[in-house]
């Protein structure tokens, strides 16, 4: 049965809910311009949809997964036409498909990696761990439609009863702990694994940071590009992984010798156990002096590593407040929504920050799931609005 346009109730328009300067606030036309026309996709006549408007389309897009594209475009035509900007007319859903089209992935890809920084300042509380921004990568998938595009692009699932229902698209992101900002995103294949998608990340990483990974990335080769990156590393040991102890220090943790091949490295090790399991968990780590990292407080720290998954749990899970589902049949499309996404979840973020240091507040405190809703409904009143 086809689908039934949904509206919002009580004849309250779509474009009296959400403003454009939620998002332009943040990510202000200078960036969008910049990154179209870099991405060498700016309009060159005049259209009713700019390459501009169509990018922050993308964005806002994921508030109202239940309302038509049509509708989510006129709450955007609103602070577009206040603004005086050119173009700007309504348009069909296959119009707005043709110009997401035109558009392509190149341009919120590009928009991204312009605007998406870390944000956490020396006055943000849980950001830091001597000196240095704690960050934590992890990945996820999503569902794409089956087409025979998406189904070659990014691959399916497969299992004892064959083959998934669905392509699957693998999505990473290196994200601050605190804030739940992610800062860089990779994306690959169902079959691109986790350990490749990482790699992406070593320009980004900085000698500031230090990086909080599971035990599914430790190895020899990876530690070692990490390691060369400056940033400190505390990463979990695989249960089997061979380490052998070369040297005991004065706080409980020692000195690992890991063997892969012909491959080797020397790391140091924290060896702890939780209430509840007999089997000891093994961190290692690149900050050597137990002075400059005592054992105890990075058995502490280690557990902030799941910050990165809910950080995607709130990506997947409460923007839309609905059940997160990539619409778009084509590969490219099916990227553009997802950096339209991780742009959104920035900026949002974005917002968090900025009233937890206004009221002396760690950013978890505040719930994002709120913060959603009142980014929905902040420009409820009648008439024009301003951006």
């Amino acid at each position: 049965m086809a689908r039934s346009k949904e509206v919002l109730a009580g004849g309250i328009r779509t474009s009296d809910l959400v403003s454009l300067g939620v998002l332009a606030e943040r990510i202000t036309s200078a960036h969008v311009n910049a990154a179209v026309v870099e991405s060498g996709r700016q309009s060159i006549r005049k259209r009713s949809l700019p390459a501009e408007l169509v990018a922050l389309f993308c964005m806002a897009l994921w508030l109202f997964r239940d309302v038509s594209y049509e509708d989510v475009l006129d709450c955007l035509l609103e602070s577009w036409r206040w603004l005086g900007l050119p173009g700007g007319d309504g348009a069909t859903k296959g119009a707005i498909s043709q110009a997401r089209t035109r558009l392509g992935s190149k341009p919120l890809k590009t928009l991204f990696e312009r605007v998406a920084v870390p944000l956490a300042t020396k006055e943000t509380k849980g950001a830091w761990y001597r000196g240095r921004r704690v960050v934590a990568m992890d990945a996820t998938l999503f569902e794409t439609p089956d087409t025979k595009e998406n189904g070659k692009a990014f691959g399916y699932p497969s299992g004892p009863n064959g083959r998934g229902p669905f392509p699957r698209v693998r999505v990473m992101a290196l994200s601050e702990v605190s804030t739940h900002a992610s800062f860089a995103c990779a994306i690959g294949s169902y079959t691109t694994s986790e350990n490749v998608l990482c790699r992406q990340f070593l320009s980004v990483l900085k000698p500031d940071m230090l990086l909080l990974a599971d035990r599914a990335f430790f190895g020899a080769e990876l530690w070692e590009m990490f390691h060369k990156t400056g940033a400190a590393l505390v990463w979990r040991i695989q249960k089997h992984a061979p380490v052998k102890v070369v040297g005991k220090l004065a706080d409980g943790s020692y000195l690992g010798r890991l063997t892969v091949g012909e491959s080797g490295l020397t790391v140091r090790v924290v060896s702890y156990l939780v209430e509840g399991s007999d089997e000891p968990i093994r961190l290692a780590t690149n900050l050597m002096d137990p002075s400059e990292a005592p054992a105890m407080e990075l058995a502490r720290l280690y557990p902030e590593r799941w910050e990165a998954e809910l950080a995607f749990d709130e990506i997947k899970s409460h923007i839309s407040e609905s059940r997160l589902a990539l619409r778009s049949k084509k590969p490219d499309l099916v990227e553009q929504e997802i950096w339209g996404l991780m742009l959104l979840h920035w900026a949002l973020r974005d917002l968090i920050h900025d009233t937890s240091l206004a009221h002396a507040r760690d950013p978890d405190s505040i719930s994002f799931v709120r913060t959603v809703r009142l980014v929905k409904l902040q420009m409820a009143k009648d008439g024009p609005f301003p951006p």
